[in-house]
């Protein structure tokens, strides 16, 4: 009888330590990994690893908040940071807790925070807008393209926006202008006014190249336009000013730039390759059919692809052409057509 109670303990112990583990095993892990769901978590100020786990849980963003409490313990963390988060199901615990140490905004970012990344279009633009405030994606368009809201801009800051103003074809007047950074919009602001910082940050950034734009007898638009073709088509810093280089050699020479970035913008969808048809769409921003660097910005560039557009490098080699590697993403530059021909094969014999 004792033998028997003594070995049903044991059972049930090995149980639950089997239960026990499972759980700690499966709560290591991500609550869900593929999940892209982002979810602002507060953390106050004074809260304990307990608390923090408590309210990761709540919040769904971890299975546990008592296996988080026992992981930080255990690897020695625990200086985590009052503020606001951005956390999503599918990150490690070890990924969350080097987000509480390095800490959160002092505000809440749920709504009303903006990111305009490098390269990105103005459609794109929208589509964060209308996901993270109370505005639409429609709304913000329409007002880039307010004639009345761009004349009043252009009174303000006449050097960075007067050559926009006088564009032709464009499909987004301010398409160029809003400059890539992190924008905060506050619960009474207004669309125009968000629109309006990111003008103002265009023009103070750009205010230093204005004199070395006048010198160079240019436009803003042409250097803002350039600038966001050498955006896309350049991986590394190097290689965007030589890409500047191959594209400026190509206009003194009378040649089409012939840039993929422009047939992307003038077909406006996002495709990871061109094909033949794609080269004739009929659009003034094709560069493959028109001359000259087209009619505006094919996206916002940052301010290191303006300087290497204003400062390009190895004109003196008369590089005109340029491919790179898709798998290793180097660029090989080429001074004639044939050369040109001989690296494409090259490197499809290399990728195939």
């Amino acid at each position: 009888m004792v033998v028997g109670i003594i070995g049903l303990i044991v059972i049930l112990i090995a149980v639950i330590g089997f239960q026990a583990y499972h759980f700690f095993n499966q709560a290591m892990k991500p609550l869900d990994p593929k999940s892209e769901k982002i979810t602002e978590i507060k953390i106050p100020i004074g809260s304990t690893n307990k608390q923090i786990g408590n309210i990761l849980e709540d919040k769904k963003i971890i299975k546990s908040g008592f296996v988080f409490d026992y992981y930080v313990k255990k690897h020695n963390l625990g200086q985590f940071k009052a503020g606001y988060y951005e956390l999503k199901p599918s990150m490690t615990l070890k990924t969350i807790a080097k987000k509480l140490e390095k800490g959160g905004a002092s505000q809440s970012i749920k709504s009303g925070k903006v990111l305009v990344r490098e390269g990105v279009t103005a459609d794109q633009i929208g589509d964060v807008i209308q996901k993270r405030t109370k505005y639409s994606k429609a709304s913000f368009l329409k007002l880039l393209n307010n004639q009345q809201f761009i004349n009043k801009l252009a009174k303000k800051y006449p050097e960075l926006l007067s050559s926009a103003v006088q564009a032709k074809n464009v499909r987004y007047r301010l398409e160029g202008y809003l400059y890539p950074a992190t924008y905060y919009l506050n619960k009474n602001e207004s669309l125009k006014q968000l629109i309006e910082e990111m003008v103002v940050k265009s023009n103070q950034m750009l205010t230093p190249y204005y004199d070395q734009i006048k010198k160079k007898n240019w436009t803003v638009q042409k250097v803002l336009t350039l600038a966001s073709l050498v955006e896309r088509e350049g991986v590394t810093a190097n290689d965007r000013y030589r890409i500047a280089g191959v594209f400026e050699n190509r206009l003194d020479a009378g040649m089409m730039i012939q840039s993929d970035i422009s047939v992307l913008y003038a077909l406006g969808k996002h495709k990871t390759s061109v094909s033949y048809k794609d080269l004739k769409v009929n659009s003034p921003y094709n560069l493959y059919r028109h001359q000259g660097v087209g009619p505006g910005p094919f996206n916002n560039p940052s301010i290191e692809s303006v300087n290497a557009v204003l400062n390009p490098t190895d004109r003196d080699q008369h590089y005109l052409y340029f491919i790179a590697n898709m798998k290793t993403g180097k660029v090989y530059y080429s001074k004639t057509y044939a050369e040109h021909q001989e690296l494409t094969q090259k490197l499809e014999k290399q990728n195939n």
